[in-house]
């Protein structure tokens, strides 16, 4: 039923209309709303450390053994193709002239490989594209998996100098491209650089016989369990010579105001602090994006090879978060993916019949794995978007430890900054003046950078697939 003003029987009114009175009613306004700002749980969430004169320097102990690189692998001219440089990163190789790593790099061959079929590991090899598995029987028998590789892996580097390659049996997981050196190619290797194999062989010998911890870090002698009077071991403990430093990127823009905004439409709501109140939250969601994606500084690609996991079938499961927890055990502090992942996990649960608990973090119900709460943040991208309009995609998940005192990853910033925002570090706000047109320029800038300790503290599921939904009976 539709109300209608009174009317009197000849048909005047009986009250002043609704559309009038509101002409001396006050409106109470809301705060201007966003579609794009979320809770930034991950930056909630971090340590902050203050940095001196906008530089952190991470020492760690001297590394005798560097771990083995993960070669990036990307299109040329319709194919799979490695830049020659990019050979040169791996440890081995890194005596070889260029001329040789370019004809290294021409010559070798991509091929492809089903699902399930077997990849010999007779020759010098690296995964272009695809998921590899290493098989091995295992103590009862059983078919084993003990290793998996992915793009930009490789393996049987032995073939280069003419040993016999000990890599145990791959399988394609997935369809796999990989880029494979042939014996024949080894040897016009050998006849353009005289002391190829010599250089190859020097430095895989020095690795074999390095004196190093598990860790590849140089070793502190000790003596234990011992009676009586022996010599003790001297010692020392080396440092890194060339540590990573870590400078403050930063996030600028330059607001305009027109001065006749700020002098007469400023109440109720204070215009210019509306202003900066959404620039400020736009340069703090930038903020998260940068910590997880930068590819010089960000969470994913600051992973470290052995701290990169793919997902056994795709979706990810409760034994692919285990084997997350596995690599970064010493106090993990939460898992960080997007709700689509989020969701994708909680469906395999559900499928396995293995709920996961939720609790209470930061004001929000949180679902938990083995008692790590899973932070979700749509900065972890599907498909290279945040909000991804396709039914299945591919993204990360991330498990980190967190603070300084614990090896951890931390947040870096510069509090004390001139003209800094009150409440928020390393956030400054600087009045550059009024131009001809009056309008007036303020220029915000936001500091900050994030540095990994140790490589343990941060482990990334690569390859989540976030579509696969299962059928009830």
């Amino acid at each position: 039923m539709v109300a209608t003003e009174p009317l009197l029987t000849n048909g005047a009114r009986q009250s002043v209309t609704v559309e009038a009175a509101k002409n001396l009613a006050t409106t109470t306004k809301s705060r201007v709303q966003q579609l794009g700002v979320t809770p930034r749980y991950l930056l909630n969430l971090m340590q902050w450390v203050g940095v001196e004169a906008g530089a952190f320097r991470v020492n760690r102990r001297k590394v005798v053994i560097p771990e083995a690189i993960r070669l990036r692998i990307g299109p040329l001219e319709g194919s799979m193709a490695l830049d020659p440089m990019e050979l040169g990163r791996i440890p081995f190789l890194r005596d070889l002239d260029d001329t040789v790593l370019e004809a290294m790099a021409t010559r070798l061959t991509l091929e492809t490989f089903d699902a399930g079929q077997t990849v010999p590991a007779d020759r010098f090899s690296i995964v272009a594209s695809g998921h590899l598995e290493a098989r091995a029987p295992g103590l009862h028998g059983e078919n084993l998996r003990v290793a998996s590789l992915a793009g930009g892996d490789y393996f049987g580097e032995q073939a280069l100098v003419g040993q016999s390659v000990t890599t145990p049996a791959l399988v394609a997981a997935t369809p796999a491209s990989v880029l494979r050196l042939s014996s024949a190619d080894v040897d016009y290797l050998q006849k353009q650089g005289s002391d190829f194999s010599d250089r190859i062989s020097f430095r895989l010998a020095e690795r074999a016989a390095s004196r190093a911890n598990e860790f590849g870090e140089s070793p502190i002698d000790l003596e234990s369990g011992h009676w009586g009077e022996p010599e003790l071991p001297g010692t020392l403990v080396d440092y890194e010579e060339d540590p990573r430093e870590y400078s403050l990127e930063a996030i600028q823009t330059i607001l305009r105001v027109h001065t006749r905004i700020t002098d007469i439409y400023n109440s109720p709501i204070d215009q210019l602090r509306e202003q900066m109140g959404l620039t400020i939250s736009a340069m703090r969601e930038r903020q998260e994006w940068e910590v997880i994606n930068n590819p010089t500084m960000g969470l994913l690609a600051s992973a470290a090879p052995s701290m990169r996991l793919r997902t056994r079938i795709g979706p990810p499961t409760p034994d692919d978060m285990d084997d997350l927890i596995s690599r970064v055990w010493k106090r993990p502090s939460f898992f960080l993916a997007h709700p689509r992942a989020i969701a994708a996990f909680g469906r395999e649960c559900t499928r396995r019949g293995v709920p996961p608990a939720t609790t209470n973090l930061l004001g929000s119900p949180m679902l938990t794995w083995r008692g790590i709460p899973i932070v979700p943040s749509d900065k972890i991208e599907v498909n290279g978007r945040s909000r991804s309009s396709m039914a299945n995609g591919l993204t990360s998940i991330i498990l980190m430890r967190c603070g300084e005192t614990d090896g951890g990853v931390i947040g870096l910033h510069q509090a004390g900054l001139p003209d800094e925002i009150e409440g928020v570090p390393s956030m400054s706000v600087k009045f550059m003046g009024i131009n001809a047109k009056a309008v007036a320029s303020y220029l915000m800038s936001l500091y900050f950078s994030v540095a990994v300790m140790t490589d343990d503290a941060l482990g990334v599921l690569e390859g989540v697939e976030v579509g696969r939904y299962h059928d009830y009976e």
